[in-house]
């Protein structure tokens, strides 16, 4: 196999040179979202610890209970709280999954005649009940957490001898 090596010669050559100094050379521009905003707020300091204004809430507390009472734990995976959120979708897919079977169940002893029927159709409801109960309990605990998202984690509530304490180190 041969390969052939082609030059550049004479004016391509020295066009192709300028162009990749020139690139090389020059700072490119910059577009608008990478130039600094100077019109920022102050970053605001409450105590010991200091938050930065636009950091304080990463999803409003309406946005939350919203994601949750749709899918439970998205509201909760998004204020940063993962394991919560694993656990209501988990609680979901048990009382879906026994919501489900149990209806079939009724279906079947229906077909069947049986006297347990009336059993089984309450067993349905029970497991509806707790499936809707999964979503609005979450959507409830993702509107509360996201209000306490920027809330200190080092904050500790004791029972003392004559009450509650409440430490919050400071460093």
């Amino acid at each position: 196999m041969r390969q052939t090596v082609r030059r550049l010669d004479g004016w391509t050559g020295s066009v192709g040179g300028l162009v990749t100094a020139l690139l090389t050379v020059y700072p490119s521009t910059r577009l608008a979202a990478q130039v600094r905003d100077t019109t920022r707020t102050p970053v605001v300091t409450t105590g010991a610890t200091v938050v930065a204004s636009d950091t304080a809430h990463r999803i409003g507390p309406m946005g939350a209970f919203w994601r949750s009472l749709l899918l439970p734990g998205w509201g909760q995976a998004k204020t940063g709280r993962p394991v919560t959120g694993a656990l209501f979708v988990t609680w979901e897919g048990v009382a879906a999954m026994m919501t489900l079977k149990a209806q079939q169940e009724t279906h079947y002893l229906k077909q069947s005649g049986s006297d347990n029927l009336g059993a089984k159709r309450q067993e349905v409801q029970d497991w509806l009940v707790l499936w809707i109960f999964n979503h609005l309990f979450s959507g409830a605990e993702a509107y509360v957490s996201a209000h306490l998202q920027d809330f200190p984690r080092e904050l500790k509530v004791r029972v003392i001898p004559n009450g509650v304490g409440i430490s919050v180190p400071v460093p």
